[in-house]
Formats: C-alpha cells, sequence, structure tokens
C-alpha cells in the first residue's frame, strides 16, 4: 500500500488544511517541514487513499506499515483512524485492526441524498445572498474549469470531481453556517469514495446543472439557487441510483 503526496484541494477537510507542494521520496512521503500536526497529517494521508480508493473499501489498513511509510510513529496513524472511524470512512474489528468502511449500500445512497436534499438548497439560498465577490470570483472559475473538461477522457474525471467538490463545499462555506458546512463536507467524503468506484458524474449531464446553480448564485437569486441546488440534487440522486443498482447486480447481473 503506497502513501501519496499531499491530497488536492478537494479532498481535504477545511477543518486540517495541509501545505501543498508536499513531494514524496522513494518509498517514503516527506514529512511537511511547518504546517499541520502529525495527527492531522496522517488524517488527511488516510483520507486522501480512502477517498481515491487507493484504499478499497473492506480493506485492511496496516497501521505500522503507514507509520513507516510516512515516517513517524504509530500514535498519530492510531489517532487519525479514531477520527476517521467517528466520521464512519473506517472501522475497527478486535484482534484485526481498522479497515476501510464497506461501499455504501443503495439504501444509505439513498439515505445520503435525503439529507442532501434538507440542507443544500437550503444552504445554496444563503449563499446567494451572502457570497462576496471573492466567493463570486472563485464561482467563475469552478465554471470554466467544468466546462474544460473533455466528455468521455476518464483521465479528465478527475479534474471534473475536483471542479464539483469545490462548488458544493463553497456553497456549503458561503452559507454562513459552519454546522451545514461541516456536514456536507462528510457527506462529500462518503459520496466521492462512490464517485471513484463508479464515475457516476457524467460531465455532459453535470456542467448545465452547476451552470444554472452557478448564474442564479451570481445573480444574488435565492430562490433560483435553491431550485436549481435541489433539481442538481435529484438528478445527481438518480444516477447514483442506476450505478448502486447496476453495483448490487455485480458483473453477471
Amino acid at each position: 500500500m503506497s502513501i501519496p503526496p499531499a491530497p488536492p484541494a478537494s479532498l481535504r477537510n477545511p477543518r486540517h488544511p495541509i501545505p501543498s507542494g508536499v513531494a514524496p521520496s522513494a518509498g517514503k512521503t516527506a514529512r511537511p517541514p511547518v504546517g499541520p500536526t502529525l495527527v492531522e497529517w496522517a488524517y488527511e494521508h488516510l483520507l486522501s487513499m480512502l477517498m481515491t480508493v487507493q484504499i478499497a473499501p473492506g480493506e485492511r489498513i496496516a497501521i505500522d506499515t503507514v507509520a513507516r511509510q510516512l515516517g513517524i510513529s504509530q500514535t498519530p496513524i492510531r489517532e487519525a483512524l479514531s477520527q476517521l472511524e467517528a466520521e464512519k470512512l473506517v472501522y475497527k474489528m478486535p484482534n484485526v485492526g481498522y479497515r476501510a468502511s464497506p461501499r455504501m449500500t443503495r439504501e444509505e445512497v439513498h439515505d445520503l441524498y435525503t439529507l442532501r436534499l434538507l440542507i443544500e438548497p437550503y444552504a445554496a439560498a444563503r449563499a446567494a445572498e451572502k457570497m462576496d465577490d471573492e466567493a463570486l470570483t472563485a464561482l467563475q472559475q469552478i465554471d470554466r474549469d467544468m466546462r474544460a473538461v473533455p466528455e468521455g477522457d476518464d483521465r479528465a474525471y478527475a479534474r471534473f470531481a475536483e471542479a464539483d467538490a469545490n462548488l458544493h463545499r463553497l456553497i456549503a462555506t458561503g452559507s454562513g453556517n459552519r454546522l451545514i458546512a461541516e456536514t456536507i463536507e462528510r457527506l462529500h467524503a462518503h459520496l466521492q469514495i462512490f464517485r471513484s468506484l463508479y464515475s457516476t458524474n457524467a460531465p455532459g449531464d453535470v456542467v448545465e446543472e452547476h451552470r444554472r446553480v452557478i448564474e442564479a448564485l451570481l445573480a444574488h437569486d435565492a430562490v433560483a439557487a435553491e431550485a436549481a441546488v435541489r433539481d442538481h440534487l435529484e438528478r445527481s440522486q438518480k444516477r447514483m441510483d442506476r450505478a448502486s443498482a447496476l453495483a448490487d447486480q455485480g458483473p453477471n447481473g
């Protein structure tokens, strides 16, 4: 199991920012000279590995291997895993250790979207009212980034997924409600794992949905922003439901 460099911005938890440009050495990840604590650093690396499925759902996480490759003791690794366990991204088994949580079931995906539909349209309406010029400039850049992703290019999908995550994060933080922002961040981690497995966000379908959201936010139109996000989530839920059904059928379904 290899340890990646510092994760891109879309994979980071805003509570624990980590400096960019931290490159790994051969067989061992370089320790950042300043910035996060060792627990935060370990948390970000493990979160990145989970969200990019470098640690697959259900896979055992070897604490000694992670500690050796990061060049730190096992204590911060264990503390980071304890945080991830609280977020339901890993679980602990007696006499075995930690494993990545299993892939979400179809019912769990449905429940997750039920929660998103309760809070994200509201967050979008509040963000439309409160976003400043800096946030609006960031929105325009996200729109350009999404439009630049070619359809059917699997290598470009990661760029699209990052732009998608940045949009939802910007809306959440723009709402001015810290609890909403933290809740959406946790939900996104679980969704990103599923998307990494099945690439459920088809850029051609989603860009237009996002365009309507961004236009409403740029216009400070709270009603339109709420409606656009609700429509986007309902369509996204249908895409995820189809992917869940196919996954449940298996390769011979």
